[in-house]
């Protein structure tokens, strides 16, 4: 294959650009792909794109050499239970889209069109290589699959947790579940299968059946796990019909719970969650009510850190002092300024026919979202 073909993998993969452009491909014309963290599509772009450019420093033929990349995609698309036509759509649309770009890349590196043209076989043949590849790990790992009980636990989690479609008493009896219990609902932040086993070996240590729903280790146990290394959201008992329900709210919450780690009650990520779902108007009451600061002000970061400390302290002058490290009549000229600066309400004079509580969480929201935007 020709110099030109690794010259372009490698500024395609130097380009988170062009990456995302060929991860939202994929998620975009396959469902079930979408369904899986974007980080996860990412990941596995970004190790088939480094074997290609490996791949091409060896020099041979394009269905030469190591691709164990391509087989690992397949084989923890069949462990997440992604089905090979919703595989397919989203190879088929990702190998587009990396042409696509790649064709791009070349013509602003001044290659010519003659080139290109030659350039174009040569990855395609390679692509198609991979997705070959691709296709006998989904194979291989589907046949190990169906031979282990993991991978019924799998299929019947999903089946209560997304589908809803209800197993029957034979399949929930060989999974340990009961119709007429109650269960926690577990999911985690891991979509690495790897990593995911080892944290499922770990989890057992409390009970409960686990496996990989939409890419990430989830599980229903009757005795909720009480520590991790990991991100865990942990949802009250739940009868088991009810547990679609909760999954989502689960997933949710772990979007919120943003790079925290170790246990999380649902429960406990509930304002978060709810915040989260409507981010277009946490922009337009950050914009409404702190439209006055400038997020390339120092300051007015200071207040604003300040001023989230404060109501998460309590409204306790001395407390959010000694959180941030800093005096108290620092907190206090701090909190000052910014009430002088913008409509930001902090509930020390509260109003009447107004409720203390909700302005407050107006307030702390706007706070939390100037905050979020300002480091984006």
């Amino acid at each position: 294959m020709s110099a030109m073909v690794r010259q372009v993998l490698e500024a395609v993969a130097a380009d988170e650009k062009v990456v995302e452009r060929v991860v939202d491909a994929a998620r975009g014309n396959s469902p079930e792909v979408a369904r899986l963290p974007a980080e996860e599509n990412r990941r596995h772009i970004a190790l088939l794109l480094a074997e290609g450019i490996s791949h091409l420093e060896r020099g041979g033929s394009p269905d030469d050499g190591d691709f164990s990349a391509a087989l690992s995609l397949g084989a923890d698309r069949a462990a997440q239970g992604v089905s090979m036509a919703g595989l397919l759509r989203g190879v088929h649309a990702g190998r587009t889209e990396l042409i696509r770009a790649s064709v791009e890349l070349a013509r602003s590196l001044g290659v010519a069109d003659g080139t290109i043209l030659d350039f174009m076989i040569d990855l395609d043949h390679y692509v198609g290589a991979v997705e070959r590849h691709i296709i006998s790990g989904y194979h291989t790992a589907e046949l190990q699959l169906s031979r282990t009980a993991r991978d019924l636990n799998a299929q019947v989690l999903r089946r209560l947790l997304v589908s809803g479609e209800f197993p029957d008493a034979s399949e929930l009896a060989r999974t340990g579940l009961r119709p007429d219990g109650r269960y926690h609902c577990v999911v985690s932040g891991v979509t690495d299968p790897s990593h995911a086993r080892t944290l499922e070996q770990r989890l057992h240590t409390f009970g409960g059946v686990y496996g990989l729903v939409e890419g990430r280790l989830a599980g229903l146990t009757h005795v909720p796990p009480t520590w991790s290394d990991d991100l865990l959201v942990v949802s009250p008992a739940t009868a088991l019909r009810s547990l679609r329900g909760t999954y989502s709210l689960c997933t949710q919450a772990l979007a919120a719970a943003g790079a925290s780690l170790g246990v999380r009650l649902l429960t406990d990520l509930a304002g978060e969650t709810a915040l989260a779902a409507v981010p277009a108007l946490a922009d337009t009451l950050a914009d409404s009510l702190l439209g006055q600061l400038d997020p390339k002000s120092t300051f007015h970061h200071e207040m604003v850190v300040t001023a989230l400390c404060y109501l998460d302290n309590g409204g306790r002058l001395s407390a959010t002092a000694s959180a941030l490290h800093i005096h108290a009549n620092t907190v206090r000229y701090r909190l000052d300024r910014l009430v002088e600066l913008t409509l930001a309400d902090l509930g020390e004079n509260p109003v009447a026919g107004r409720s203390h509580v909700l302005t407050t969480l107006h307030t702390w929201w706007a706070l939390r979202s100037w905050t979020d935007r300002s480091a984006r």
